[in-house]
């Protein structure tokens, strides 16, 4: 399973996949993770590439058609990569036709004092796909993040799933 995270320079898209790689790696999956780097600002597109399998991955190439896109910022939705996926989750109030919504923002800022959306949406995505559980997100999270910002990507995971059931 091939899955594209894309946001823009500073909303954590390559902490997404080091995240979400983290939480699949304790379901017992394979997993790559890689970022893309384009022009390194705040603020410019930027991507992840994750890889999720069963079996060992064997490919270490760059996605061309990712199965999932996890999208942190609704203006890149037009991305060539982003269309060309099967499902799309996007960070987004508004509803749109043949993909997944849900406001990110909200909570982030409520959470972070800012758009830092990733772990909400990685939260959001693996409740609409049931890839990994919240018992791993967790453990995930306790891996990457310690102290204050453990605590607040905790409470990031919780507020979204309670909002999602």
């Amino acid at each position: 399973m091939d899955i594209l995270i894309h946001g823009r320079g500073g909303q954590g898209a390559v902490t997404a996949a080091k995240f979400l790689a983290t939480a699949a790696f304790h379901e017992g999956k394979e997993v790559q993770a890689f970022p893309h780097f384009g022009i390194e600002r705040r603020g410019a597109p930027s991507s992840a590439f994750l890889r999720m399998d069963e079996k060992p991955i064997l490919l270490r190439s760059e996605l061309e058609k990712p199965d999932y896109a996890i999208v942190l910022d609704p203006a890149l939705l037009d991305d060539e990569k982003v269309r060309k996926a099967k499902h799309v989750c996007v960070n987004s109030k508004k509803a749109r036709k043949n993909i997944s919504n849900f406001d990110a923002t909200s909570i982030a800022l409520k959470i972070f004092g800012s758009n830092i959306v990733n772990t909400i949406m990685i939260a959001f995505f693996c409740l609409k796909t049931k890839l990994v559980s919240k018992k791993s997100l967790l453990e995930a999270c306790s891996e990457i993040w310690h102290g204050d910002a453990l605590e607040k990507n905790v409470k990031a995971i919780t507020e979204t799933l309670a909002k999602i059931k």
